[in-house]
């Protein structure tokens, strides 16, 4: 039982890993105007695609510990 709820936190991990890195990119935006650089990045959405980064990382290592210490 411990083995399944593993893998589904390292599966869950990933998948919230995923959506944060496209949460970062969709909200990461920089324009070239008349040879000038324009960032027109959203902060917020970037700083949830971080936290979305960061509890991701949090699940496949827990799911890791789980996986590891399952004897």
């Amino acid at each position: 039982m411990k083995n399944i709820i593993a893998i589904a936190l390292i599966v869950g991990g990933l998948l919230l890993g995923y959506q944060g890195v496209t949460t970062v990119t969709h909200n990461s935006t920089e324009v070239k105007l008349l040879g000038i650089k324009v960032d027109a990045s959203n902060e917020t959405g970037k700083e949830k695609g971080y936290i979305y980064i960061g509890g991701g990382v949090l699940l496949v290592l827990l799911g890791g510990y789980l996986l590891k210490n399952n004897k």
